[in-house]
């Protein structure tokens, strides 16, 4: 009998020992998974805001359409203006500018076009058909939007935002971690997730990350 209530003493010993590491162990386990995930994510901001500025380079304006701009990704072309001669010392020393070169046909201009998928994404080449889907689900995407935002002076600006909740891009990982990071920022007054970009304001396709 004695030797019974030893050996469950010790199985409820290890099974609490169990337990408490555990406890300790788990926000390790979520940090470590939230800091791999996060990275991808924001990878992925990246490489939509690289697009999106080249759009609207070309069309004056960002795209809500992740139709679109993976079109543009996979198909499009952006101006690339080349110059063709230079400016010696002595030009320099009397005077000479870039603008005064250029009329005198000294310094030539040139713009050709070069397609995207080739310079801005020559390492990602499968980016376009990616591009909308969040790292780490099963082919969620990203909320994508644009607006016109009217400045103090009356100027209109262009603006987009791209983002993912946290319970998106964390599925699957502990709740109540993720409720944790939710909540501080909602009391913060913050977005809970990753986002680039702002429909509110001009922050120049800032990441909520930078």
């Amino acid at each position: 009998m004695k030797t019974t209530f030893q050996i469950l003493l010790i199985i409820v010993i290890g099974f609490l020992a169990f337990l408490v590491y555990e406890s300790i162990m788990r926000p390790v386990k979520f940090q470590r998974e939230y800091n791999i995930r996060t990275e991808k994510v924001i990878d992925r901001l990246k490489d939509i805001r690289s697009a999106q500025v080249a759009y609207k380079l070309v069309n004056g304006k960002y795209t809500a359409s992740f139709d679109t701009l993976s079109d543009f990704v996979a198909n499009g072309q952006i101006p690339v203006v080349r110059m063709e001669g230079s400016l010696n010392d002595s030009m320099i020393l009397a005077g000479m500018t870039e603008l005064k070169a250029l009329e005198l046909g000294i310094i030539k201009r040139d713009t050709a076009y070069v397609n995207v998928i080739d310079t801005l994404f020559k390492t990602k080449t499968w980016i376009a058909d990616s591009l909308r889907y969040v790292p780490f689900t099963d082919k969620a995407e990203f909320e994508l939007g644009t607006n016109v935002l009217s400045t103090a002076s009356g100027v209109d600006v262009e603006v987009f935002e791209a983002k993912v909740p946290y319970e998106v891009f964390l599925q699957g990982l502990e709740k109540q971690e993720i409720i944790n990071l939710r909540e501080v920022d909602v009391k913060l007054n913050r977005f809970p997730g990753l986002r680039v970009g702002s429909l509110t304001e001009a922050n120049n396709n800032a990441g909520n990350w930078e």
